[in-house]
């Protein structure tokens, strides 16, 4: 099998190519490789289905990068059977590998050439997926900050989801949608502080907010927080963040958590979700769940 690095110079806070080459060069990786990088903004979804169509050969494709270099490679994968997913994270959040314990064992080459491949669902809306998550609300707000803060020092990197939770308790308090899982409307006085819909576990770096989520079920996962104060949104942060939330009396009447295969929303013009941390303008859409969409790779000892 031909395993291919797609590197994405732009991801973290530093260019991994070089670091990224000079490993495959000393031969950790111990098999036939290749190695690409991206150019610009969706180049790597472009060059892998090109490749695709070329090559019926079995091949790995690695997402060398961040979620959003993730997601880019898991669009360019969607439909080719001869093709997986693997993932070196070496970006500044790397969200989704946090499901199966963090990113060092998706860091050792060697244990990626002979990780497990294994069917997992996606998260799709029209012809798009997403492999971690869709958020909106509060959330969106938090996307937009991170997007211009996240190579910068201090409140950047692994602290830009933080600076974006900051920067929303002033913008994002308030929003207007509502939200329908499987038929049923879980908000009918149409507003949200935010709503998260995951087939991963974790968002913004370290925030657990799907816990129990399940990326090989068929279902996804949807938390939906309604409007509360600032004041007591900052005190029941720690246990969103740590994934405690969820049977937690403290939220009872504030969260909604539901399992399900279809999620409507409607909402006013202008409306923002972010799509793997892509950010979209859409007003009217329809998430749901791609049951065994990709074959992920995942090193051994990772379940």
């Amino acid at each position: 099998m031909k395993h291919i690095f797609v590197i994405n110079p732009a991801a973290g806070k530093q260019n991994a190519y070089d670091s990224i080459r000079e490993r495959l060069l000393a031969g950790e990786l111990g098999a036939d490789y290749d190695i690409y990088r991206t150019q610009a903004p969706g180049d790597a979804t472009s060059f892998i289905r090109a490749y695709c169509e070329a090559h019926p050969e079995p091949v790995r494709f690695y997402a060398c990068g961040g979620d959003g270099t993730l997601n880019e490679v898991v669009n360019g994968v969607v439909g080719y059977s001869q093709a997986s997913v693997g993932c070196y994270p070496c970006g500044s959040g790397n969200d989704f590998v946090k499901y199966y314990g963090g990113a060092e064992p998706f860091l050792d080459l060697a244990a990626q050439a002979a990780a497990v491949e294994e069917p997992i669902d996606l998260i799709r809306v029209g012809n798009r997926y997403a492999i971690n998550a869709a958020h909106f609300g509060f959330d969106s707000h938090v996307a937009k900050t991170m997007e211009n803060v996240r190579r910068k020092k201090i409140i950047g990197g692994r602290h830009a989801y933080t600076t974006g939770v900051l920067v929303a308790l002033f913008k994002g308090m308030k929003n207007d949608c509502k939200v329908t899982v499987d038929g049923e409307l879980l908000n009918p006085e149409g507003k949200i502080l935010l709503c998260t819909v995951c087939n991963g576990r974790y968002v913004g770096g370290s925030y657990r907010c799907a816990p129990r989520s399940l990326d090989n079920d068929g279902l996804l996962e949807v938390c939906l927080v309604r409007l509360v104060s600032r004041i007591r949104f900052v005190s029941l942060m720690n246990d969103y963040k740590e994934g405690t939330h969820i049977d937690n009396p403290k939220f009872e009447k504030i969260i909604v958590y539901r399992r399900g295969a279809k999620i409507e929303v409607d909402a006013p013009e202008g409306f923002v979700y972010s799509f793997d941390g892509e950010l979209i303008t859409q007003n009217r859409f329809t998430i749901e769940v791609a049951p065994a969409a990709i074959r992920f790779a995942v090193p051994k000892g990772r379940e």
